[in-house]
């Protein structure tokens, strides 16, 4: 069964139509339903219940919003996908604290279990379509209550243009579309705020359009600047920035068989290499033993190369932010830019490359990993690549 085909089917051609919920509970998004049913959520802020109910409700004003109809039935698909799944998150987050409940972080940890449902449940990986639709609904639920807090962040233009550049990788996103979902999902409610919150979503949409990235990324000068920008100097993002590095620092990002290796001798085989696999190999260190002494001796050749001016290729899983931006602000403090090449292929291939490797990884490690992984966004580094291979 294609989800996408079989969504696109139950959207009705205008918001005069009803959404059939029966047809979108039989598809594998409601295998979420019974669990959404059971959490709660802040009567204060959720007057009609669970979690369950919010959500039906906040896709009921999604295909009742005329905005939604001036979106490409791609759009469309992708939108109605994020509000069904925008808050389960929360089915792992919500706990009783001081007699209120309360989801901390629901958004991020949707987002994590949506990229795994997607991924392995739907087929939405391994070619660029698959990918750039899969990781659209997941920023949108990432995002999805970004809009009603826009006023209230310190760096409103730099986290308007920040998030408005996952554009340049998901082409879908937009800020027009993640205040689309923002509006329904606080219309679909019952609270005493919800007007207030729509204004603050009137006034989010009319500072993505001065800050020039209502409906795609901004269009900076050239990646050294935006690099600049988006780590947080102190520049004016119009600017064009003159760029003194001396050479590119490539970081390999992806699960185990997705194909580093071959990437590497396909593409950089003029480079030199360091390898945490084959660093653990060479210090007799397994995968299941404490890294601490694999990372330092990366570190230490990563140096070496970095005070000769010397490229060189990072091989690692890599699939956090945290464990990037580690290696990217070493490579950088060195004065490189760095470039990283995210892979991914189809979950189904990906498991028989890993079973031909001759360091196989349990299957249960990989889905470990899956449920952790996060594609590296533009603000990441100056140069960002997503490929399936």
């Amino acid at each position: 069964m294609n989800i996408l085909d079989e969504i696109e089917k139950i959207i009705p051609v205008s918001p005069a139509g009803c959404l059939d919920w029966k047809a979108l509970e039989a598809l594998p998004v409601g295998r979420f339903f019974p669990d959404m049913k059971s959490t709660p959520q802040n009567p204060e802020f959720h007057g009609e219940g669970d979690v369950y109910t919010h959500t039906k409700m906040v896709c009921e004003e999604l295909v009742k919003n005329p905005a939604f109809y001036d979106c490409s039935t791609r759009i469309q698909t992708e939108l109605l996908l994020a509000a069904v799944l925008h808050d389960i998150g929360k089915i792992r987050t919500t706990r009783l604290e001081d007699g209120k409940w309360v989801s901390p972080h629901h958004s991020s940890t949707g987002s994590f279990m949506a990229r795994e449902f997607l991924w392995k449940e739907c087929g939405l990986s391994g070619t660029p379509d698959r990918q750039q639709l899969r990781e659209t609904v997941c920023m949108l639920i990432r995002c999805h209550m970004l809009p009603v807090h826009m006023l209230d962040d310190a760096n409103a233009d730099l986290r308007i243009r920040e998030t408005a550049s996952v554009g340049e990788l998901s082409p879908d996103f937009s800020w027009k579309q993640l205040c689309i979902l923002a509006e329904s999902d606080m219309r679909g409610r019952i609270a005493p705020d919800i007007e207030e919150s729509l204004e603050k979503i009137d006034l989010c949409r009319a500072m993505a359009e001065e800050a020039e990235c209502l409906d795609g990324p901004y269009p900076f000068q050239d990646a050294y600047t935006k690099r600049a920008y988006l780590s947080g100097r102190n520049v004016a993002p119009n600017q064009s920035l003159y760029n003194d590095t001396w050479g590119e620092i490539i970081l390999l990002s992806g699960l185990p068989g997705t194909g580093k290796d071959t990437w590497i001798h396909t593409h950089a085989s003029y480079l030199p290499v360091i390898s945490l696999d084959e660093l653990r190999k060479e210090l007799h260190i397994k995968p299941t033993e404490p890294q601490g002494a694999v990372i330092q001796e990366a570190q230490k050749r990563a140096k070496e190369y970095l005070r000769k001016h010397q490229p060189f290729v990072w091989n690692a899983t890599n699939i956090a932010r945290d464990m990037r931006q580690k290696q990217v602000s070493l490579f950088e403090r060195y004065n490189a830019s760095v470039r990283i090449i995210y892979l991914e292929t189809e979950w189904e291939t990906q498991l028989e490359r890993n079973e031909g490797r001759k360091a196989e990884v349990p299957r249960a490690a990989i889905e470990r990993m899956l449920s952790k992984t996060v594609p590296p966004l533009p603000q990441e580094a100056q140069f960002i690549e997503w490929n399936c291979v």
